[in-house]
């Protein structure tokens, strides 16, 4: 169930029985030679809709932009400030809490938004704005860090799996959009991760934008059983998340 294809009678009927959303997050930035840039929203939107499907539950319009300033020295990346983000999270949730809405429950797949994400909630139980804010609750799960989907992505990749551009995230998108399949040959093996400052010393140290990773070794057979692995664990941790007061 989506609600970007909802009417507004439709999600008012839903919320005489249901109390929970789902809304995935991520963001627009560059994810090596054969990494969409959009992977970081893609991930966790397909996952998202098949968990909508399974549940009967609203999933909201992916929030595709994060905190990805570290991204920039690459082109293509588009990012929002950690205020600009926190702002967008609080004000949706206030959104939902108006209407309602008691469980708001983000399907992230970027780690840079976790901080700020979090903060954000933070905000939103500090009462800011909406008096009624404060009867929500919220919750941040990174879809690659279920147990099923970390136990398949060691199985496939081992080590190469690395952090960034990774061969999961590269196979659930080349699953999901086959037709954006991006044909590369890589040149050396992606350095391990060694911290990040800014943009430019990002660059500098992972020049193609891997980190640790191989995503030759993707495929869209890997990627429909990672989506597999990741509906069941975030349908468990959701279904945990409405059952708790």
């Amino acid at each position: 169930m989506q609600l970007a294809h909802s009417s507004w009678q439709e999600v008012e009927a839903y919320l005489a029985t249901h109390h929970g959303i789902i809304v995935p997050i991520g963001s627009t930035e560059q994810h090596g030679p054969n990494g969409l840039i959009g992977t970081d929203a893609i991930c966790p939107e397909v996952v998202a809709r098949r968990v909508g499907e399974e549940l009967e539950t609203l999933v909201a319009p992916t929030v595709a932009f994060g905190n990805a300033q570290h991204h920039l020295a690459f082109t293509g990346t588009m990012t929002l400030r950690p205020s600009t983000l926190l702002a967008v999270v609080r004000d949706l949730v206030q959104s939902l809490a108006h209407h309602g809405f008691r469980k708001v429950y983000f399907l992230n797949g970027h780690g840079g938004n976790v901080a700020t994400v979090t903060a954000a909630f933070s905000e939103v139980y500090a009462g800011v704005s909406l008096d009624n804010a404060r009867a929500v609750q919220c919750r941040l799960r990174n879809w690659y860090e279920g147990p099923r989907v970390k136990a398949l992505s060691g199985e496939l990749f081992g080590d190469a799996e690395g952090s960034h551009g990774t061969a999961s995230e590269v196979a659930i998108t080349q699953y999901a959009h086959p037709g954006s399949i991006k044909p590369v040959t890589f040149q050396g093996k992606a350095p391990a991760s060694s911290g990040i400052f800014d943009c430019q010393d990002y660059r500098r140290r992972y020049p193609d934008g891997r980190i640790g990773s191989d995503p030759s070794l993707a495929s869209p057979a890997h990627g429909e059983r990672l989506v597999t692995a990741a509906v069941m664990d975030v349908l468990e941790d959701y279904r945990q998340f409405l059952d708790n007061a």
